[in-house]
């Protein structure tokens, strides 16, 4: 074979190879799925995770597998969504927060008393599942499964039972969260924005006085620890979910796409039980330890209301747009007239 035909055939060789290896055209069998998360090592979520995993691996004969990143050590939400685009990582596990800033329409999980119970919660997100699927598909992610922290609580090292208390205190507000931003603004609270990693240090400093989290949150990041309060006020239902880049899962093959989309529910719909449980216990653990619970009265609470409808009303169309919030509105309503 003449020297140029050599140099040719080699060349369609290592074309062949590269096509056959590189992680556009390579089978998926051995796939590492990177996922990040805010959930703290050792909590309720990661455990949750682990067992996912041990199932995924061995229903995918460890073809596919998860490794999880827990406590926000690759950074906030936002950090999260920036690293899935970048490709740094192939899923997080986000909260509302993290949700909207991919598809603003879950903003209007973020009002303020919008939901009074659990029921309320699974019946309107069943109603509204594949439409959020759809929006998030548009956007490049697969929504593989709700995941949930809860019904957030104000926590403090101050008492705290009405607006004029939370103005004269130093509020910490989610960076991540420009809902909670409209709500402290209405309200007329200058809120101290950190990441959710930062607040602990915020407490400890006395930087911030004021957080919120769900009472189980709050135990897993330890924040009760350095508060003396908590306002027994549910104030704000904390959705959570799992997303996959798109590209990321065509990757699998089809047989292992069906395995992770029968397993995330799953464990999610365990882990929503165990944290529903949690959130009850958290509350009397937090009490053995010191914490004094304040309860506002009608008033107060309604004093709160007032603003976050205010709040509701400037943020719709900026973030959730007119139609979704009368949707969700109009899911509740139907709930609540069959169940009186």
């Amino acid at each position: 074979m003449s020297r140029p035909n050599v140099i040719k055939a080699l060349g369609v060789g290592f074309l062949t190879v590269f096509l056959l290896v590189s992680p556009r055209y390579a089978v998926s069998e051995g796939t590492i799925l990177k996922i990040a998360t805010l959930a703290p090592e050792g909590s309720v979520w990661i455990q949750t995770f682990e067992d996912l995993n041990a199932e995924l691996k061995k229903k995918t004969n460890n073809a596919v597998q998860l490794r999880i990143y827990p406590g926000g050590v690759l950074g906030d939400e936002n950090d999260m969504v920036r690293k899935m685009y970048v490709g740094q990582i192939q899923g997080a596990v986000l909260t509302s927060a993290g949700l909207s800033g991919i598809f603003g329409e879950m903003d209007v999980f973020q009002i303020p008393f919008i939901f009074k119970s659990y029921d309320e919660v699974d019946y309107v997100l069943g109603k509204m599942d594949a439409f959020i699927k759809k929006g998030f598909a548009d956007k490049g992610y697969i929504l593989a499964a709700w995941s949930e922290g809860g019904f957030v609580r104000l926590m403090s090292t101050v008492p705290i039972a009405s607006l004029d208390d939370l103005r004269k205190a130093k509020v910490w507000t989610w960076e991540d969260a420009p809902m909670a931003k409209a709500i402290f603004d209405e309200a007329g609270v200058s809120a101290i924005p950190l990441s959710v990693p930062d607040v602990l240090v915020g407490l400890q400093t006395g930087l911030v006085e004021v957080v919120y989290a769900p009472p189980t949150l709050a135990i897993a990041l330890q924040w009760f620890t350095k508060t003396k309060y908590m306002t027994d006020v549910p104030l704000i239902y904390l959705i959570g979910a799992i997303l996959l880049k798109k590209n990321a899962f065509e990757k699998l093959s089809p047989v292992n796409q069906q395995v992770f989309l029968e397993l995330c529910p799953k464990y999610m719909d365990r882990l929503k039980l165990a944290i529903r449980k949690e959130n009850q216990e958290a509350i009397q653990v937090m009490v053995k330890h010191g914490v004094k619970i304040i309860r506002p009265s009608e008033d107060q609470i309604e004093g709160f209301k007032k603003v976050a409808q205010k709040a509701m009303n400037r943020q719709t169309g900026k973030s959730f747009s007119a139609k979704v919030r009368d949707e969700v509105i109009s899911y509740l309503q139907e709930y609540r007239k069959a169940n009186k």
